[in-house]
């Protein structure tokens, strides 16, 4: 006679029938959805062969004055650039946002006050031994003693850095930080026709969110309502930018794809030995300097490495510290436990103005390479002002694409020929690429450190990170990085997010 049935065993029965369907449907995410790593992976190398027959199918109207990129070339670059300019589109209201919120958030302006100070001393230090790296290596490795190139071939750029950009960086020229600038071209009847290119500072919007932060903080309860606002218009640019985000692997094969069809590595052979100190240095601090910093502050280096991947990856292949700023920001607070109210504030303002490869390493070879050029000594007190330069003028750059601001800036204040700045230029995208990794993991790393110290960062968080964590929903967490539902309760997009973050592991 059968054993009775009870109602706990007629729900482990259930559960039972369903498993072979929940691990049926496990694996067709598996097999549908590779892990975001491999995703990057596979668009720089189908990127990379893809700029390869482009450069080898040649421009159009090969050797004539009307030479034109050809059509693989001009599709990779329009898909690269477009998925820059829709990530740098979010990043006024993101960095404005989020500043207002987290100092908004703080328990006092003075716990804010400490941290920025931190934060500020910290790139200072980091940026001391990444010039120090980079001046070792200039003198060692004398890149201007052996190369090929023509002095007379040189070219002084049209436009130089100053101590004044720095300075006028800092005051917003109106509220949203826009500036706008109009140029001359010549058109198809001989006509010159002006357009008009609106950019943002983000250094201004950094300041400007601070004010507007700091007054919402000590107006009390009458600011309620626009912290409120501000805090529902953060998650929604927060969800735009996670859409941006999964689109990284079309966007990484664009970029890597125009970068080798438009430049190749021909170029190299006549500086050779300086890229090879440029990357060398680059090598040196991201491998060596970062993790000696990291186990010095008790960190574990592979679980740094694996959680800021993902922004080193996209700066690698943009260029562009701003634009990859969005993802900078995400990992660095979803990845490696950095309170969402440290990192908004920290990360933009490294974006700005935490430059070890652009500011630092480069600059520092690059004056030495042209003085060696042409035969100009260098005393102690020329090493001394690459160092100050290095770590206080970095603001200059102001994360956009290149370093010309911050070379002619060195370069002009130890009085050295502009000229050779433009020998520079016929390589500089290809050094460009590695200076941006640098400065986007520095830009990870001290936020990183001080909130170690500070005893503010999520160590469980940091030492379990993962790549794929950059896509948990937002939805699964309030503004204070708290739950807001059970399992049940959360909806059905959240909940295909995590089985799709699971099936990616």
């Amino acid at each position: 006679m059968p054993a009775p049935t009870t109602p706990d065993a007629a729900a482990s029965a259930a559960v039972a029938e369903k498993q072979p369907a929940t691990t049926t449907t496990a694996r067709r995410r598996r097999l549908r959805w590779p892990s975001f790593s491999v995703q990057i992976v596979a668009g720089l190398v189908l990127g990379i062969l893809l700029g390869w027959v482009a450069r080898n199918m040649g421009p159009v109207d090969a050797g004539t004055d009307h030479e034109t990129p050809n059509w693989l070339t001009t599709t990779l670059g329009t898909i690269g650039q477009d998925f820059v300019t829709l990530l740098k589109a979010v990043v006024p209201p993101l960095v404005f946002l989020a500043i207002v919120v987290s100092i908004a958030n703080l328990k006092g302006v003075t716990n804010a006050a400490r941290l920025a100070w931190k934060t500020i001393l910290w790139f200072a230090i980091t940026s001391l031994i990444a010039v120090a790296v980079g001046i070792t290596l200039g003198l060692v490795l004398q890149p201007g003693k052996h190369t090929s190139l023509d002095i007379s071939a040189g070219v002084a750029p049209d436009h130089t850095g100053s101590w004044i950009d720095f300075l006028t960086g800092l005051i917003p020229s109106n509220f949203l930080g826009l500036g706008a600038s109009t140029s001359l071209e010549p058109g198809a009847d001989g006509a010159a026709s002006a357009t008009t290119n609106v950019s943002f500072n983000v250094l201004q919007i950094v300041v400007l969110a601070f004010v507007v932060g700091i007054a919402a903080y000590k107006s009390g309860r009458k600011a309620e309502p626009f912290i409120t606002f501000s805090r529902s218009a953060l998650a929604i640019v927060q969800k735009v930018l996670w859409w941006i985000i999964r689109l990284a692997p079309l966007g990484t094969l664009g970029l890597i794809g125009n970068a080798v069809a438009s430049y190749g590595w021909d170029l190299l052979a006549p500086l050779g030995r300086f890229a090879f100190a440029i990357y060398l240095g680059l090598a040196i601090v991201l491998f060596a300097v970062y993790p000696l910093i990291l186990r010095g502050n008790g960190l574990r280096v592979r679980s740094y490495f694996r959680g800021a991947w993902p922004a080193i990856q996209l700066a690698f292949v943009s260029r562009s510290s701003i634009g990859t700023l969005p993802v900078t920001e995400r990992v660095t607070e979803r990845n490696l436990g950095v309170p969402r109210e440290y990192a908004s504030f920290a990360v933009p303002l490294g974006a700005t103005t935490k430059m070890d490869g652009c500011a630092s390493i480069y600059p520092a070879v690059s004056a030495i390479f042209i003085a060696q050029l042409f035969g100009i000594h260098l005393s102690i007190t020329d090493y001394l002002l690459i160092a100050f330069v290095s770590v206080v003028g970095s603001a200059a750059t102001a994360g956009l694409t290149g370093a010309l601001v911050m070379l002619t800036l060195t370069v002009s204040t130890l009085g050295l020929p502009l000229a050779g700045v433009g020998l520079l230029l016929a390589i500089d995208p290809i050094l460009d690429m590695g200076r941006t990794a640098t400065n986007v993991a520095g830009q990870v790393l001290v936020p990183v450190v001080v909130a170690k110290r500070e005893g503010i960062l999520d160590l469980e968080q940091y030492e379990s990170a993962s790549a794929e964590d950059l896509f948990t929903d937002d939805e699964s967490s309030d503004d204070d990085g708290g739950p807001t539902s059970g399992p049940d309760e959360t909806s059905g997009e959240a909940s295909d997010d995590r089985e799709l973050v699971g099936a990616a592991r």
